[in-house]
């Protein structure tokens, strides 16, 4: 089994800054493509951002494009979001996910996601 382990969530002002960090365990890492989400209270769980596992090309949403950067360092098996110029908006539990295929020889799709951690910003 993997294991997610995600932390930096925080009370921050607008305009401020966070970090988050997801570590994985249990399983190979440099093949999954990774991605953070967020959820507000009685809102939809949204895509934030995602980075591609062959060449960490990486994709935002609207919402965030210019403000926060997705990033991986597979030697830590950890994956980052960065984000800058946050806003009320951004106020939700953001978790991160890995999906894909183990190794080149797996025949299962693996789906993970972490438990999620708190991102609140005030006005």
């Amino acid at each position: 089994q993997l294991h997610l382990a995600e932390s930096g969530g925080g009370l921050v002002q607008a305009g401020g800054s966070l970090t988050l960090s997801c570590v994985a365990s249990g399983r190979a890492f440099s093949n999954y493509a990774a991605a953070w989400y967020r959820q507000a209270p009685g809102k939809e769980r949204e895509g934030v951002a995602c980075i591609s596992a062959i060449d960490s090309s990486t994709y935002y949403s609207d919402s965030v494009k210019g403000r926060s950067t997705i990033s991986r360092d597979n030697a830590k098996k950890t994956v980052y979001l960065q984000m800058n110029s946050l806003k009320p908006e951004d106020t939700a539990v953001y978790y991160c996910n890995l999906r894909g295929y183990e190794t080149p020889q797996s025949r299962t799709f693996d789906d993970w996601w972490g438990q999620g951690t708190q991102v609140t910003v005030s006005s």
